[in-house]
C-alpha cells in the first residue's frame, strides 16, 4: 500500500500513483471554525479543545479523527495561536496586527479596515518605520518540531505558512491606493514592495535552513485576479511582481527540493506562463468559476508544465448543490485534471461557514470512490 506522502510524490512529478492525493487544512485550503465545529457533529465525534490556525480567516486545525476518516493526504506544521487572544476576540472587536493593520471581527472573520502606509505620500517617508523581525527563532523552532515530529507518519508535510510579495504590500498601503502606486507612484510602491520582499526572503530562509529538507510543498502566492479578470495589467506584473517573485521563489528552490505551490484566486490563466517560467510547480486554488478557468482548457494548455491543487467548486456547488451534485462535480474535476497525475483534489478555498457537512463528507467520499487510477 502507498503511503500518502508517496502518492503525493507521485502525482506532483507527474505520474499516477494509486489514487488522487487529498488535501485539507492548509492556510488556503483549510476548514472554519463553524464547519469544523458542524462537521465533528455530523460524524459523530465529541467537540475537543479548538486549535485557531489564521486568526483573520477564522481557519481551525482540523481534528485528526476527521483526516483520517475523510482519506486526506496532506498534514500541515502550524504556528497556532494562543487561545488566550482569539477567545477574546468578539463581534465588532478591533485588532491590530503586527504590522500595524487594523482589522475589526465581523463574527466571520476580521476584515481590512486601516493600512500604516495609506497617508504615506513619498519614499522618504518610509525609513525609520518599524517592522516585525524576520528571524525571531522561537517561530522556526515551533515550526521545526512540529515537522520532526510529523516525518515517521507517512502523510506529505506542508508548512503552514504562505509566502506573498504583492499581496502583503498592499495590505500595508490599501488596496485602491497600491493600485494607484502602480501607476502613478512605481517609486513609493516598489519601495513598499521591497519591504516585504525582504521581510520573505529572510523569513523563508529561516525556516527553510531548518526544515528544508523535510518538507514536500512549500506554499507562496499573491492573488492577482478579480472572477472576471486580472486587477493589474499583464505589463505591470512583468515590470513590477513578477522580478520580486522570482527573486523570492529563488532564495525558496536554492534550499529546499520541496515543490513550489502558488495560490492565485480568480481569473489567473493570463499569468500561469509567467508563473511556470519563474519556477512554479503547483497552481492553487484552480477556482473553475471563474473567466479562463475551465479545467479541461487548463489541463489541456499547461498540464505538462504544472500540477493542480483544488478545484471543487465552493462558490455554489459545495454551499448550495446537493451531495449528489457534489459527487458529479468530483468526478467531472477528477476525468479533467487527473489523466497522467499533476492532480491533488481539494475544495476551491477554504471550507466556509455555509458549507453542509454533509457536502464536506460527499466530495472526499467520492474522490475516494472515483478518485482509483484505472476506475474513473
Amino acid at each position: 500500500m502507498r503511503s500518502s506522502r508517496e502518492r503525493l510524490h507521485q502525482s506532483l512529478n507527474h505520474r499516477e500513483p494509486d489514487r488522487i492525493p487529498l488535501d485539507l487544512g492548509g492556510i488556503v485550503s483549510g476548514i472554519t471554525r463553524l464547519s469544523h465545529r458542524s462537521l465533528l457533529k455530523y460524524l459523530g465525534f465529541q467537540e475537543e479543545d479548538e486549535i485557531l490556525v489564521d486568526r483573520v480567516q477564522q481557519l481551525v486545525k482540523p481534528d485528526s479523527r476527521i483526516l483520517e476518516v475523510l482519506g486526506i493526504d496532506t498534514r500541515y506544521a502550524y504556528l497556532p495561536i494562543p487561545a488566550s487572544v482569539w477567545k477574546a476576540d468578539r463581534e465588532g472587536g478591533l485588532w491590530v496586527d503586527a504590522w500595524g493593520v487594523q482589522r475589526r471581527f465581523t463574527g466571520l472573520y476580521f476584515d481590512m479596515l486601516g493600512h500604516p502606509l495609506e497617508h504615506v505620500v513619498e519614499t522618504s517617508d518610509l525609513p525609520g518605520l518599524t517592522w516585525p523581525d524576520a528571524r525571531k527563532p522561537e517561530h522556526y523552532e515551533e515550526l521545526a518540531a512540529q515537522v520532526e515530529a510529523l516525518q515517521e507518519s507517512g502523510y506529505g508535510i506542508i508548512v503552514n505558512l504562505i509566502g506573498s510579495c504583492f499581496e502583503f504590500a498592499w495590505y500595508l498601503r490599501g488596496f485602491e491606493k497600491f493600485l494607484s502606486d502602480l501607476v502613478l507612484n512605481p517609486g513609493l510602491a516598489c519601495s513598499i514592495l521591497d519591504i516585504m520582499l525582504d521581510f520573505q526572503t529572510a523569513q523563508f530562509a529561516e525556516l527553510l535552513n531548518r526544515v528544508g529538507d523535510q518538507i514536500d510543498v512549500v506554499l507562496v502566492g499573491d492573488d492577482l485576479a478579480t472572477q472576471n479578470g486580472p486587477f493589474i495589467s499583464p505589463d505591470i506584473y512583468r515590470r513590477l511582481i513578477k522580478p520580486r517573485q522570482k527573486k523570492l521563489f529563488d532564495t525558496i528552490r536554492g534550499k529546499t527540493r520541496a515543490k513550489l505551490f502558488y495560490h492565485s484566486c480568480g481569473a489567473v490563466s493570463p499569468f500561469i506562463p509567467d508563473l511556470i517560467d519563474i519556477g512554479v510547480d503547483i497552481l492553487n486554488p484552480v477556482q473553475v468559476a471563474a473567466r479562463g478557468m475551465d479545467a479541461a482548457y487548463l489541463k489541456r494548455e499547461f498540464g505538462s508544465y504544472l500540477c493542480f491543487w483544488g478545484g471543487i467548486d465552493t462558490q455554489s456547488v459545495l454551499p448550495f448543490g446537493t451531495p449528489d451534485d457534489v459527487r458529479d462535480e468530483v468526478r467531472r474535476r477528477i476525468d479533467q485534471l487527473a489523466p497522467g497525475g499533476g492532480y491533488v483534489l481539494g475544495a476551491v478555498h477554504n471550507i466556509q461557514a455555509d458549507v453542509p457537512p454533509e457536502n464536506v463528507v460527499a466530495m472526499f467520499e467520492e474522490a475516494l470512490r472515483y478518485g482509483g487510477y484505472g476506475v474513473g
